[in-house]
């Protein structure tokens, strides 16, 4: 039997939650603004970056983060690829880097509120997960057998 997570197990606030309701029932116009369509497939294609996706739910999670515990929490990222990430999601307004003048210097990284938005928008694809993973693993098991 499955259980599903209480309301302060889940790292979305109530506000996050009521925006990606607004989003999820939304279809496109047909008349769309072509920068709009420009900047989607833009946003997909950082999105589908896997490193990407984690650092948005690792910083959902776990909120402000020096860039080290950042990685270790990513995981097997490279320095490089962690950072080239972050300027990436930096220059979308996901994330806001806070440089400490202090020695060391000590820079922090966190979400802004449009990179909550982007992670409440995302929240349906959880829930997805959630309600249909069992129907998913049957197709692939019906499929690996046929191979």
């Amino acid at each position: 039997m499955e259980t599903k997570p209480t309301r302060s197990a889940l790292p979305f606030t109530d506000d996050q939650i009521v925006a990606a309701r607004r989003y999820a029932p939304v279809t496109p116009p047909i008349d769309l603004d072509p920068r709009i369509e420009v900047l989607v497939k833009e946003l997909i294609g950082r999105l589908a970056d896997r490193w990407t996706m984690l650092v948005l739910e690792v910083l959902v999670e776990r909120g402000t983060m020096r860039f080290g515990r950042l990685r270790e929490a990513v995981g097997t990222v490279s320095q490089k690829m962690l950072t080239q990430t972050l300027r990436a999601m930096e220059r979308d307004g996901l994330v806001k880097r806070t440089v400490h003048p202090v020695v060391p210097p000590h820079v922090d990284y966190e979400l802004t509120e449009l990179g909550f938005t982007l992670s409440a928008a995302f929240c349906g694809v959880w829930i997805w997960a959630s309600e249909n993973h069992r129907s998913v693993e049957e197709a692939r098991e019906t499929f690996d057998a046929r191979a």
